[in-house]
């Protein structure tokens, strides 16, 4: 005997909705510290195919922490979320190829931008530790002084540490703890988004 049609289409919604809050923040974090091995991998290759490839799925694992980024904050301010998950795929692209006009690294500029706005959105968050935001926040600071290569230079390393340090902070968060998921589901209702991964 088929089941009744409510109880069809909730298993359906169920479907549908995919890997829980939790589960997206850890294959974000997971993504993340794989895209930093291949892209070290890479740079340690020098030159060749393998170095090339390796590069590559650098990129392909960071496009992933995007789109898990954007479905993680989507709940808490949906425009900034997809403002900041563009400008991040703006840096990925100009670092696939390498754009650096007249020595500015207008790649990490925009990744600066893409930190500055999920810090933003992790601080306004209730199911992330509020401290994380403003770590996010200082990484993409650190960032930004790439669009100014007099600048860049003067705070060298200590800009290049700052920036991991903010970024590598969340990132790794979401891989251990995760997100707290009920009050990601609460977050979610109360934006109006609570059909994507309520599971």
């Amino acid at each position: 005997m088929p089941d009744p049609p409510h109880v069809e289409k909730a298993g359906t919604m169920k479907r549908i909705a995919g890997p829980s809050p939790r589960a997206r923040a850890r294959l974000a974090g997971a993504s993340y510290v794989l895209s930093v091995l291949a892209a070290i991998f890479g740079e340690s290759l020098g030159h060749g195919r393998v170095a090339v490839a390796a590069g590559l799925a650098a990129v392909a694992l960071y496009v992933a922490v995007t789109l898990f980024m954007y479905e993680i904050f989507k709940p808490v301010n949906r425009s900034l979320a997809l403002l900041a998950a563009c400008s991040n795929l703006v840096f990925l692209t100009l670092e696939a190829v390498r754009w650096n006009p007249r020595g500015v690294d207008i790649a990490l500029v925009f990744h600066g931008i893409y930190c500055l706005l999920i810090g933003y959105v992790a601080f306004g968050s209730t199911f992330l530790p509020r401290f994380l935001g403003p770590l996010m926040a200082f990484g993409g600071l650190a960032w930004l002084t790439f669009g100014s290569p007099p600048l860049a230079h003067r705070l060298s390393p200590y800009n290049i540490a700052a920036g991991f340090l903010g970024v590598g902070s969340l990132m790794l968060w979401l891989l251990v703890i995760g997100v707290n998921g009920e009050r990601w589901k609460e977050q979610a209702r109360a934006a109006g988004t609570a059909s994507i991964a309520v599971t």
